[in-house]
């Protein structure tokens, strides 16, 4: 006969149990439902291996007594916290429920979530939150406030550490928006469901007098094309949680491990003859960087982050012959690859996550130089500009860099060149490595010849210069000639020296100059 205590002692717990896995209750889960959202625990079923997730303090519950606050019930406090398997790798998670009081964040809430985030650590495990709040919670005054500042100071000590992602599954407005800030990557969702704005509608009309919906102050649009906060956008919950998967395939679990080497079945030194059609010789003549991309890389691997964010630099992860890397390219379809303010910003920021878990870093280099402008130099492009060297020398992962075309002024060191770290440097025979564009260069030059011809022969005369510059410098072996070139390769031969290189710097050990930390412009 079973132990009658034991009995019900097991019902009690079994029926307080369901009873806070449901959340906010059934009318509130099919609020959710309607609104094109899953749950908290659905959300975190679709993301995990089956049967793998544990959860941590189930029954934690808010201490609150004002406001009313003694009689409402907040199943988890708003939270769910804990561990699962994403294939077959360990990963912690935290999931906001909307359905409990809005998913706001009071002290409990967040110390779970700190909670999390120092066992985490202790166990070497990437983060991913998945972010569905109305923001701190207003009937606690002080505690979720200070739990806020609690997460933040997790999120610091751990950035570099661990890989922290969060998913916008909801709203996430005020200072709430500060924490998936923080972290390394931010997922959107379509549907008129994810928000994220420091100030909302109300708010912002009451300051400004100016009234905007929730989608023009911090929709997903906003924030993949304008804003530049948001990494990639998602068609739903679904897609943003295995658009999550993905990312986390192609990073370590933490900064003292290798990232992780999966084989494509794509053969390393496939060539690709097509890439000698693919980009013309004249390098004015713009062509799609991402069709290069897709001859070098294993196939179907491109990973791209902010593919709607100053889309003359295009980012992303990628494979190898099986070797992860962070990509990096000049895209000369759009302001012929320039780099701008945002660019700078978009390259520097990847350049560093990418160090911090030693993903090798492999840039194809087609870039005319930084934009010019009034707009851009007000805009500080000097110091958006240099965020980009800093983020270049500071890293110590290999560095690859393949010049296919052009590489001008100082863009060029921009994008790791071999005075600024590169391990390995290739070149195209169509390539050349030049202080500034042949006309320009000409033009300085030659001044005195041009200036001293008839006004009626300038044009001819500079023009002739120009193409006598060309013959001089503009090809590979100049720079090759002074140790700027490891190697000038053949284009079809670029995916197998990449693999080569990368087979080989591999374990790169590189020593600093001890600092606290350097002082990037940012």
């Amino acid at each position: 006969m079973p132990d009658q205590i034991m009995k019900e002692k097991l019902e009690e717990f079994r029926e307080k149990r369901q009873g806070t896995e449901l959340g906010g209750g059934l009318k509130r889960i099919k609020v959710q439902h309607q609104k094109g959202k899953l749950t908290a625990r659905e959300r975190i079923d679709a993301f995990f291996d089956p049967g793998t997730f544990q959860e941590l303090d189930l029954f934690v519950e808010h201490q609150c007594r004002d406001f009313g606050m003694e009689s409402k019930k907040v199943p988890g406090d708003g939270v769910i916290t804990g561990f699962g398997e994403v294939e077959g790798r360990k990963v912690a998670v935290y999931a906001q429920d909307f359905t409990a009081l809005g998913g706001t964040v009071g002290e409990w809430h967040g110390n779970k979530i700190c909670k999390l985030y120092d066992k985490a650590y202790t166990m070497g495990i990437p983060v991913v939150g998945l972010i569905d709040s109305g923001g701190v919670r207003a009937q606690e005054t002080l505690g979720g406030w200070i739990a806020y500042a609690r997460m933040f100071y997790k999120q610091v000590s751990y950035s570099g550490v661990l890989p922290q992602i969060s998913l916008i599954l909801g709203p996430c407005g005020g200072g709430a928006s500060y924490s998936p800030a923080l972290t390394d990557f931010i997922f959107m969702t379509k549907g008129g469901a994810s928000f994220m704005y420091i100030a909302g509608p109300a708010l912002t009309y009451s300051v400004t007098s100016k009234q905007y919906t929730e989608e023009e102050l911090g929709g997903p649009d906003v924030h993949s094309k304008v804003s530049g906060c948001c990494d990639l956008v998602a068609d739903n919950d679904r897609d943003a949680l295995e658009k999550c998967r993905l990312l986390l395939s192609y990073l370590p679990s933490n900064n003292k491990e290798k990232p992780p080497i999966i084989d494509s079945g794509d053969d390393p030194f496939r060539e690709s003859p097509e890439l000698e059609d693919l980009v013309p010789g004249d390098e004015q003549r713009p062509y799609d960087m991402y069709k290069v991309i897709e001859c070098i890389v294993d196939k179907s691997s491109f990973c791209e982050i902010k593919p709607e964010y100053a889309t003359q630099f295009i980012i992303g992860f990628a494979r190898v012959g099986g070797f992860p890397i962070g990509l990096l390219a000049n895209q000369p379809r759009v302001l012929a690859g320039a780099m701008d303010l945002n660019a700078s910003d978009k390259a520097a920021r990847f350049i560093r996550i990418c160090n911090s878990f030693d993903v090798p870093l492999v840039n194809l280099v087609d870039v005319p130089g930084y934009l010019p402008g009034i707009e851009q130099e007000r805009g500080g492009i000097i110091r958006h500009g240099a965020k980009m060297l800093h983020a270049y020398v500071e890293a110590t992962t290999t560095k690859i860099h393949v010049v296919i075309r052009k590489g001008f002024a100082g863009a060029t060191h921009g994008m790791c060149s071999k005075e600024m770290g590169a391990d390995m440097v290739y070149i195209w025979p169509c390539g050349a490595i030049l202080t500034m564009g042949p006309k320009g260069a000409a033009e300085i030059v030659f001044r005195k010849e041009i200036q001293a011809a008839r006004p009626e022969d300038r044009d001819e005369i500079t023009q002739a210069m120009e193409e006598e510059y060309r013959r001089l410098y503009y090809n590979p072996f100049k720079a090759a000639s002074i140790q700027q070139v490891d190697e000038i390769i053949e284009p079809r031969q670029t995916r197998g020296k990449i693999y080569t290189a990368l087979k080989y710097f591999w374990n790169k050990r590189e020593e600093r100059p001890w600092k606290r930390n350097g002082n990037m412009p940012v």
